[in-house]
């Protein structure tokens, strides 16, 4: 977790509130409740979905607190009367998280977070929750499905240019869970602990009188293992000065235009024949999973990443929701919890608190999303991963983990994928999710799977 800096509380929507205000004036406040964030559908083409911003929203959590100038802001408006004036300026959440491991797969349904406090604790988390989950999530599955298709080359996230500053942060962390190498964003790097990379832009070429210059210039700063951008003019003309200035043992060269699948194998084919056969060869400019694929049978490699990247690649949202699944009818603590679910037409939801499986075959290989109303099974019989850990328990943060374990726990869920969920054609998740009752019955999916 970071250093604790400023209050997130009011990055919220005020209906947050006016649902708070309501709930303490007619007595509903305090009754226990639980929460759930998920999703419907996956996005349109996807097999499954990454989980990422956890780490991201415990921190953001321990800072959720109402200070002065919020309180006064918020009763200047007239948002708040006294009772909930008074609520706010205590406010600590004192009830119980569970959520998917960071960097898990999941799919329609999957509860990837389960809030148990009393509604007035739970309610205002809501916001928080998924703009957190919502943004990382959509830029890990895209991250995802990239180095998928890159296989053992390296891919760079360098898309800070391309959003909003602090999107950019959090996108570069969510891009280094689902593999991305490193980030060019210097501020992930401090915050997080993300490897960061970097080496010139065509301006520093543009700059000196000659490119062989500006090749002098990066290689007498950063040693032959830089990257050469070698496109600001003629790239036959600039590999070959490379090469020259360092006796063959450039690292490597960076294409950012034209045709990269052609341009790649002239490259390396000119590497070669100047006896560089140990040069890299790194193309940018646009890149998305699709280029990512048709560039694997090229002579490339490792990948740089940028606005497809922090836009979710076309989906730059995962349609998370945060909805109330179970309430108790009475103030009492000890009160029993009752299912509640909507029955809207195309969003109605499952009543009752979770539990979630993943069932693998034989092979290790995911066949199912089990998730059921109640209290896990100690034992089904199958080979079953459970999937929710508890991440604040009666208010205390115990779920922040390094962003290696997270990194980690991609990897190896991914591999848990049967094959169609590594395809890019279009088509439904990797894996169907079920649905059972308190009972271990089969329940109708609301969510089409």
């Amino acid at each position: 977790m970071t250093t604790p800096g400023p209050s997130t509380a009011l990055l919220t929507d005020e209906y947050e509130l006016t649902m708070l205000r309501a709930a303490l004036r007619d007595g509903t406040a305090h009754r226990q409740a639980v929460f759930e964030v998920f999703a419907r559908r996956l996005p349109s083409g996807r097999r499954y979905g990454v989980v990422a911003g956890t780490g991201r929203l415990l921190d953001a959590l321990a800072r959720f607190r109402f200070d002065g100038a919020a309180l006064e802001w918020l009763a200047s408006r007239g948002i708040l009367d006294q009772a909930t004036y008074d609520f706010l300026a205590n406010y600590r959440f004192s009830g119980s998280i569970w959520g998917y491991g960071e960097g898990d797969l999941y799919f329609p349904g999957s509860p990837i977070l389960t809030v148990r406090s009393t509604f007035a604790e739970a309610v205002i988390l809501e916001t928080l929750c998924l703009s957190i989950f919502n943004y990382d999530s959509a830029v890990a599955s895209a991250a995802s499905r990239m180095t998928l298709m890159a296989e053992d080359r390296p891919c760079i996230e360098m898309g800070a240019r391309r959003a909003h500053e602090e999107a950019a942060v959090a996108a570069a962390r969510a891009a280094y869970i689902a593999g991305f190498a490193n980030t060019s964003d210097l501020e992930a790097g401090r915050r997080w602990g993300i490897p960061t990379a970097g080496t010139a832009a065509h301006a520093f070429t543009l700059l000196h009188d000659q490119e062989e210059d500006a090749f002098r210039s990066q290689l007498a700063t950063l040693g032959e293992d830089t990257t050469l951008l070698v496109d600001t003019y003629d790239i036959e003309q600039a590999v070959r000065t490379g090469v020259r200035l360092t006796e063959g043992r450039l690292g490597a060269v960076r294409i950012d235009s034209g045709d990269l699948i052609e341009t790649a194998r002239q490259v390396r084919a000119l590497l070669d024949d100047l006896g560089a056969t140990q040069t890299r060869i790194i193309v940018t400019s646009d890149l998305d999973e699709w280029q990512i694929a048709a560039l694997s049978g090229t002579p490339v490699n490792g990948y740089g990443v940028g606005t497809a990247l922090v836009t979710g690649s076309g989906h730059p949202t995962c349609s998370f929701v945060y909805k109330l699944v179970a309430r108790a009818t009475s103030t009492d603590p000890a009160a029993a919890l009752e299912p509640v679910a909507k029955r809207s037409f195309h969003k109605s939801s499952v009543g009752g608190q979770k539990y979630a499986l993943r069932r693998l075959g034989a092979q290790g290989l995911a066949e199912a999303e089990l998730v059921g109303v109640g209290r896990e099974p100690a034992t089904t019989g199958f080979h079953d991963r459970s999937l929710l850990l508890q991440l604040v328990d009666h208010g205390d943060i115990v779920g922040v983990e390094p962003i290696a374990a997270a990194r980690q726990r991609h990897a190896q869920a991914r591999d848990e994928l049967p094959r169609d969920g590594f395809k890019m054609s279009r088509g439904g998740p990797a894996v169907p999710t079920y649905f059972l009752d308190a009972d271990g019955q089969f329940l109708p999916s609301p969510y089409g799977s």
